[in-house]
C-alpha cells in the first residue's frame, strides 16, 4: 500500500505506506522529508541509521529527518510510515515542541523510540484507518484534513515521548529548555562550540544548563555539541565524496588537521580510515 498527497503549486506532500523500504524512493518528493516509522509487525524489525543499528520493536515507533541516512536489511520485515516535507506540515517552522522542531524531530541527537501502550493502540490503530480513508476522498480540502490527522498522530506521539523519554522531575519549562537547547545545537554547531554561546541564546547562565542536563540524562551540553559535530562529519566522511580538508572547512574548522585530530578522538579512527571501514548504504 503506498497512498500520496501532492500539491504541486506549493511542493507539499504527504505520504502513508505499509512498506517504506520498498517504496521510500517512489514518492512524488523524497528529499527533505521526515518520517515516523511504525512497527505494526509482530516480530522485531532492524535497520540503519547513519552508523546505529535501530531496533523497533511491536508497536513501536520513531522518527527520522531528512538528515539521516537510513539503511534497510533484505529481511527487515516492512515498516509503516507517514512520511512528510515542510511545505505541508511546516510552512511556517514555530518553536513549538509539536512542530517539526519539536521533541520527535529536530529536537535531539538521539533517535527517540516511543512504544505505544496496550491500552492506547486502538486509538493509533483507529487514526490510521483515518488517514487510509481519507486519502479515498479527493477534494479541495484533502489536504488540510490530512494536515490536521497528522498533527493530531504528532500530539498523541509527543505526549508518550514526553512521558517514556524525559525525566518526571523536570518541568515543562525545563523540558522546553533541553529541547531548544538541541535544536539550537542542530542549527549552529558549525560556528558555536561553546556552552556559554548557546546558554546567552537561551538567557540562561552555563551552569543552569549544566545542572538541568544532569538531571536530564549523562551527557553535559559539551558533550551534546561535540557529538554534532561528529555525527555530521561522519555523515559527510561516509556519504559524500568531499575530500578531508573540504570537510574540515565546512565544519567550521581552520585547520584539516586539528579536524583529523577531533575525528580520531570522536571516533577512534582517522576520516580515511573511516571511510574505508564504513558500509555502504544501499
Amino acid at each position: 500500500m503506498k497512498l500520496e498527497y501532492f500539491d504541486p503549486m506549493l511542493e507539499a506532500a504527504f505520504g502513508l505506506t505499509n512498506d517504506i523500504a520498498t517504496h521510500w524512493d517512489q514518492f512524488s518528493i523524497t528529499d527533505g522529508t521526515i518520517k515516523i516509522l511504525w512497527n505494526r509487525n509482530d516480530e522485531d524489525v532492524r535497520f540503519w541509521v547513519d552508523d546505529f543499528e535501530i531496533l523497533l520493536r511491536p508497536n513501536q515507533m520513531t522518527t527520522i529527518t531528512y538528515l539521516q541516512h537510513v539503511r534497510f536489511q533484505k529481511s527487515t520485515a516492512s515498516i509503516t510510515a507517514f512520511t512528510f516535507n515542510r511545505a505541508f506540515y511546516c510552512i511556517v517552522d514555530h518553536d513549538e515542541e509539536i512542530s517539526c522542531n519539536g521533541i520527535l524531530f529536530f529536537g535531539t541527537q538521539d533517535l527517540p523510540i516511543i512504544t505505544i501502550p496496550d491500552d492506547q493502540l486502538r486509538k493509533f490503530n483507529t487514526l490510521f484507518d483515518v488517514f487510509v480513508d481519507e486519502f479515498t476522498t479527493s477534494d479541495t480540502i484533502q489536504g488540510d484534513m490530512l494536515q490536521m490527522l497528522l498533527k493530531r498522530l504528532i500530539i498523541i506521539t509527543t505526549r508518550l515521548a514526553k512521558a517514556q523519554l524525559i525525566v518526571q522531575r523536570l518541568d515543562n519549562e525545563q523540558i522546553d529548555i533541553i529541547r531548544k537547547f538541541n535544536v539550537l545545537v542542530d542549527i549552529h554547531f558549525r560556528s558555536k562550540r561553546k556552552v556559554s554561546e548557546y546558554a546567552a541564546l537561551l538567557f540562561k547562565s552555563p551552569k543552569t544548563l549544566s545542572n538541568l542536563f544532569s538531571m536530564y540524562n549523562q551527557k553535559s551540553p559539551q558533550q551534546i555539541i561535540l557529538e554534532r559535530v561528529a555525527l555530521e562529519a561522519k555523515r559527510l566522511v561516509r556519504f559524500t565524496s568531499k575530500q578531508n580538508q573540504e570537510i574540515a572547512f565546512d565544519l567550521g574548522f581552520n585547520d584539516p588537521a586539528h579536524f583529523s585530530r577531533f575525528f580520531k578522538k570522536m571516533t577512534l579512527q582517522s576520516p580515511t580510515e573511516y571511510r574505508e571501514t564504513a558500509i555502504a548504504p544501499h
